[in-house]
């Protein structure tokens, strides 16, 4: 993907300072559970629009000329709410690798950000989603390697969902690999896709990825990936995404 030039020699004070985007963004948070040890062990920063409408209403006015924009200012707003909210955990951010047309450049206003507002660099983990398209996987791999040179944890979202084969869970190593809700509902019931999990686990195994089931809803679903070796989860049966607040361990459901 091509990028104007007036975009490119944007700084990084313009993205700490917010490019318009037409819009205000706002972040909601959903904690990520150590079945293990029943412990929240991150956060995942959620993009809501200005009065919490949802993801789908932010994207509806994300297009070509503003996506740059919009994924340096989730980053931002990610990092500084959840200072303000004192999140001492991992943070777990979505970004946008269309939007990224240098990972050594693109950083530069997170590693701000996170200067000005106090936040620890080694607890960001960046995310990609399994929906977003991916024209040049080359281009994927290249900054899953920047940000892993940097000391960034690294995450495919949604997998099970879009382009993520088992092939390319080996090329690119994630640090962690969140499998899709659509993967996890009625799992219990359902060999076809017991059979994907238990083989996506093996490789997890092999190359040191940690696997995180998200989109738990039921406790039959929770109790198979339990006995399936998985460890850490996300989903509406421990707590849904609070806008600007951080759900504490004492408010969610289920931990026994």
């Amino acid at each position: 993907m091509q990028f104007p030039a007036s975009i490119k020699q944007q700084t990084c004070s313009d993205c700490l300072s917010g490019q318009s985007l037409g819009f205000q963004i706002r972040m909601a948070f959903q904690p990520i559970i150590d079945w293990q040890s029943k412990t929240i062990v991150a956060y995942e920063a959620l993009v809501r629009g200005p009065e919490g409408q949802s993801a789908g209403w932010v994207f509806e006015h994300i297009n070509d000329s503003n996506k740059y924009y919009f994924d340096q200012a989730c980053r931002v707003k990610a990092i500084e709410t959840a200072a303000r909210l004192g999140c001492n955990t991992l943070l777990s951010i979505n970004f946008l690798p269309n939007a990224v047309y240098n990972p050594e450049t693109c950083i530069k206003a997170t590693i701000e950000a996170a200067d000005l507002y106090g936040f620890d660099l080694r607890k960001l983990v960046f995310e990609v989603t399994e929906g977003e398209q991916i024209p040049d996987k080359a281009h994927l791999n290249r900054i899953f390697r920047s940000y892993a040179k940097r000391g960034f944890y690294t995450a495919i979202d949604d997998y099970g969902s879009g382009f993520a084969t088992l092939d390319w869970l080996i090329e690119l190593k994630p640090d962690i690999l969140k499998l899709d809700m659509q993967l996890i509902r009625n799992i219990e019931q359902n060999a076809a896709k017991q059979c994907i999990v238990e083989k996506t686990i093996a490789q997890c195994e092999l190359q040191g990825t940690r696997v995180l089931a998200e989109g738990v809803e039921t406790k039959g679903e929770l109790d198979y990936l339990c006995a399936a070796g998985i460890r850490y989860f996300q989903g509406y049966y421990f707590a849904k995404p609070k806008l600007e607040h951080l759900v504490d361990i004492s408010q969610i459901s289920n931990l026994n």
